[in-house]
């Protein structure tokens, strides 16, 4: 029994949802436009102002996906109408992020900079206040891009947890370990 997929997805005013013929849904808000193919034994219903996913049968896989595609379908909408934010802190000493447009330059203690271009959906801005780390933060209407864009920019220095140096979500909490016992 999926309570997530049984639920039914408001449409918010200005935002127009259409299903086409290969079961592709199209998305469209003030914040853009997102599709998303569905498989074809999922049923989408739009009705006047909610939309509905079905499911044909109880199988473990047509399970799955009900619950699966009602949250894809929601976070389009939420994405088109409100858009998504995801903040990344850089702690070290010589941390730096600047960017110019969708360009972003990070200094991450390595004997290089690290030059990366984000995708052009997505708003990048760097932020460097005197006093607390450097901050990166990524806006966009696509919940799935933001994610693996910040899951990339993370994954360039991973936090350790002897010092918590490295690129970490603000409010991410990190378990830090006790160092090396002195010897007797």
């Amino acid at each position: 029994m999926s309570r997530i997929g049984k639920k039914p997805i408001e449409i918010p005013a200005g935002v127009t949802i259409n299903v086409t013929a290969s079961n592709e849904i199209v998305v469209k808000g003030p914040k853009g436009e997102l599709r998303q193919l569905v498989d074809g034994e999922i049923k989408v219903e739009i009705n006047e102002g909610s939309v509905q996913i079905s499911r044909p049968s109880d199988q473990i896989k047509h399970r799955a996906m009900h619950g699966l595609y009602r949250s894809l379908v929601d976070n389009m909408v939420k994405g088109v109408t409100t858009g998504f934010e995801k903040k990344l802190e850089l702690v070290g000493v010589g941390y730096k992020a600047t960017n110019q447009g969708n360009i972003l330059d990070m200094a991450l203690g390595y004997s290089h900079n690290i030059i990366m271009e984000v995708p052009k959906e997505l708003k990048v801005s760097t932020e460097t206040l005197k006093g607390s780390n450097p901050m990166i933060t990524l806006e966009g209407s696509d919940k799935q891009l933001l994610g693996q864009v910040a899951a990339k920019i993370r994954s360039l220095r991973k936090p350790e947890p002897y010092k918590g140096k490295g690129v970490k979500y603000q409010g991410e909490y990190i378990r830090r370990k006790a160092g090396k016992a002195a010897g007797k």
